[in-house]
């Protein structure tokens, strides 16, 4: 089969309020981060699959005699629900990964085998190279894999003819139509599962549509518009497991049910407040009122997730640091450490804010200024991709 050339992005995200809603059945708000993962596909002439990603120093190359003998019974032109449990466990034979919890680079690979064998089959592959490369830090919970499965997702759904290429001649990026975005985030999931096991769907629907998600009881809503909002990004590198903070704030609402329920539907109703000034800014002129209530928000909210257990002294000093010049930030995600974003009003100035990164970097954090509710998947013309992004895609 005869591929072409194609460069995907796909947006991480973040949560805007509603961290560990989703498993009590409240609402999450979920926005995507101008901060993407780039795909390149690259048709090769030698029999060979290859994957590279350079963020986790992983280069793999494999003969297409060897991966013809890898079977998948998955009909490719039906949405997949549940993963081919015989095809997972022989990849992992494949790759040596029987036992125990996968690492990034093998996680990645797996998922990278799954769709391709899935979606090509074992009649006529192609030989290919697919080169990722992130702007997002891995294990953050920023959704970095998840993107990396969208990208996946979209690029072989296209490379296989199940979905069209969207870009036209005079568009430097295109993006599908909603029946293709459903067909790309369904493929995305199946990634998603192999690398965490039983995730959610927020990230790669993220991924996959951009904006803002609003999920509730396992319902994902695309938002139709949303602002386009300025951010800080900060990651204090402290690691967390998302696990033990869960449990951590299940056995505080098994020990405390009568403050702690009252506390969750708090959260809850922020999340829907935040949700109606976020409307009300895409169809009236956007005011200092709007800035003044996201902001009360996002103080109310951090309070809310110390309360349960789910804060960290890494997250109170970037929220005392922010707060020195007038800001305000939260943690997303777990908790526990990991990332946290701060609010930019429109008029916050450049000094302001390179002062504060400053500061954030000389406690030791990572800090990006970005932006929240940008694009999902996009397929693009090498053009409008940043030079020092194709740069390292065009090595390989």
């Amino acid at each position: 089969m005869e591929v072409r050339d194609c460069l995907i992005s796909a947006p991480g995200k973040a949560i805007l309020h509603g961290e560990h809603a989703v498993v009590h059945g409240k609402v999450a708000l979920a926005v995507s981060l101008n901060l993407r993962t780039y795909l390149k596909l690259k048709a090769r002439s030698d029999g060979k699959v290859c994957i590279n990603l350079p963020n986790i120093d992983t280069f793999v190359c494999w003969e297409l005699s060897e991966l013809k003998q890898l079977t998948s019974s998955s009909d490719k032109k039906e949405e997949i629900q549940r993963l081919d449990a015989e095809l997972v466990k022989s990849l992992r034979e494949f790759i040596g990964v029987t036992n125990g919890n996968l690492d990034s680079s093998a996680s990645a690979i797996l998922a990278f085998l799954y769709i391709y064998l899935s979606l090509f089959g074992s009649g006529d592959m192609p030989s290919l190279t697919v080169s990722v490369w992130s702007e997002l830090p891995t294990g953050a919970g920023l959704g970095s894999s998840a993107a990396y499965s969208v990208c996946l997702a979209a690029a072989f759904l296209c490379a296989t003819g199940n979905i069209p290429t969207p870009l036209k001649e005079w568009e430097q990026t295109g993006r599908w139509c909603q029946e293709d975005l459903e067909l790309i985030n369904s493929w995305a999931f199946q990634g998603e599962k192999i690398i965490h096991g039983n995730p959610s769907g927020v990230d790669n629907a993220v991924g996959t549509w951009g904006g803002m998600l609003r999920f509730l009881a396992g319902k994902i809503i695309p938002l139709s518009r949303v602002p386009l909002l300025r951010i800080l990004l900060t990651n204090t590198k402290v690691p967390r497991s998302t696990k033990v903070l869960v449990a951590r704030v299940k056995d505080k609402i098994n020990k405390f049910p009568s403050i702690m329920i009252p506390v969750l539907d708090s959260v809850d109703a922020i999340s829907c407040a935040c949700e109606k000034v976020l409307t009300e800014m895409t169809c009236e002129p956007i005011t200092g009122d709007h800035y003044n209530i996201l902001e009360e928000l996002i103080d109310i909210n951090q309070h809310h997730l110390n309360v349960i257990g789910v804060g960290h002294p890494s997250l109170d000093t970037l929220c005392q640091v922010t707060a020195a010049r007038g800001l305000h930030s939260k943690l997303t995600g777990a908790g526990g450490g990991g990332c946290g974003i701060t609010l930019l009003r429109p008029e916050t100035d450049s000094t302001t804010v390179q002062g504060t990164m400053k500061d954030l970097r000389d406690r030791g954090y990572d800090c990006w200024e970005t932006s929240i509710g940008g694009p999902g998947v996009q397929q693009h013309f090498p053009s409008s991709v940043k030079e020092e992004i194709m740069e390292v895609l065009n090595q390989y």
